[in-house]
């Protein structure tokens, strides 16, 4: 352990070097490189430095009471200060090695964020918007940038379907674990009885693919324009903008007609195909690397019931990990950290058991 930690510092000391180089700040490539580096290296580094100094007072306060010439009185505080020590190194270590847990390479990707509406007709459209807004708002105060690609509204503020990007540092990290299905019971602004209903919304998250991570041949696709149906200006319905994406390999299908030119739904449409095929491609890595993959978090499938938000009680149900929270309102209102914050440690402590076994 202590020479993984040393090797960590003398990383973050050669890379500090490197980055002062005018050799290497002239060259963007190799300094962003370099800086994505040391900002991941560098709270382990902290941790690192911590760990290793109470090591030392540790071994000082041993030697202390070891030494036949020390005064009674400091041996007795050296000995209550092994005490908290031995705590301080345990916990310094728990945070040492969920720092040191294999990465996912896709935490730092922008995402794709796709709400569907699925069983309750109106009334889960209605829900679909409340979880686009729920999502947006958290985004915000996460200084993320939301930009919707595709939106097929409903006409009463609902959606059957909205696709968006979200971009930022980390996006992916925060978001990952959305995937799946979500339950809504409250009672409809049109129910005149009272009765409570349940309606369901399905969510996608895709990390965004780069040209480098999917390589799509145009023999492979089949591109269809048609004019824009629904709410729009007077050139989104008068020409042929909107855009249907086939990718004849997979079947994999995307239409986009928000946009105003038929370039720009045309690229929003590549974005969500690249994000998708990405997607399949991950998703059947994984399941090839590791059975154990299902029982993290869920299997993020889409079909998975992931959680229930209970109007009535005022409260939301995370099904994979046990969690109930009572502050319904705060979450919908894009408050989100407590409830992704425990997802993180879950999946954390999933990988630690499965590290150690």
């Amino acid at each position: 352990m202590n020479t993984r930690l040393d090797n960590i510092l003398h990383r973050r000391e050669d890379i500090a070097i490197l980055m002062a180089d005018p050799a290497v700040t002239t060259d963007n490539k190799r300094y962003t490189a370099l800086s994505r580096e040391f900002s991941e290296i560098e709270p382990v580094a902290r941790e690192a430095e911590c760990y290793l100094k109470l090591q030392q007072q540790l071994a000082d306060n041993h030697e202390l009471i070891a030494d036949p010439d020390c005064d009674a009185e400091l041996k007795e505080m050296a000995n209550a200060e092994i005490s908290e020590l031995k705590v301080a190194i345990i916990d310094c270590d728990k945070r040492i090695s969920c720092l040191l847990l294999p990465k996912d390479p896709n935490d730092n990707r922008d995402i794709i964020l796709e709400v569907r509406a699925g069983t309750g007709g109106d009334e889960a459209a209605l829900f679909a918007a409340d979880l686009f807004r729920m999502y947006s708002r958290y985004a915000e105060t996460q200084k993320y940038k939301v930009e919707i690609l595709s939106a097929n509204g409903t006409g009463i503020g609902g959606y059957k379907e909205i696709i968006a990007q979200i971009s930022g540092n980390g996006v992916f990290s925060r978001f990952k674990f959305e995937s799946g299905a979500h339950r809504v019971q409250r009672v409809p602004e049109t129910e005149s009885g009272g009765r409570i209903h349940t309606s369901a919304c399905t969510v996608a998250i895709l990390p965004v693919a780069e040209e480098v991570d999917i390589n799509i041949r145009t023999e492979e696709l089949r591109i269809d324009v048609y004019r824009a149906s629904g709410a729009g200006g007077q050139h989104v319905n008068k020409t042929e903008s909107a855009v249907r994406i086939t990718h004849l390999p997979s079947g994999l299908v995307v239409t986009c007609q928000d946009q105003a030119s038929q370039h720009k739904n045309k690229a929003q449409a590549m974005k969500v195909l690249q994000a998708r095929l990405f997607d399949k491609e991950q998703s059947e890595l994984n399941a090839e690397r590791s059975e154990a993959r299902k029982g993290m978090v869920g299997s993020g499938d889409r079909s998975e019931r992931i959680r229930t938000y209970n109007f009535p009680q005022g409260r939301m149900t995370d099904h994979r990990i046990g969690l109930t929270l009572y502050k319904l309102e705060q979450i919908l209102s894009g408050d989100m950290d407590e409830l992704l914050d425990s997802l993180l440690t879950y999946h954390q402590a999933e990988l630690l058991a499965a590290q150690n076994s």
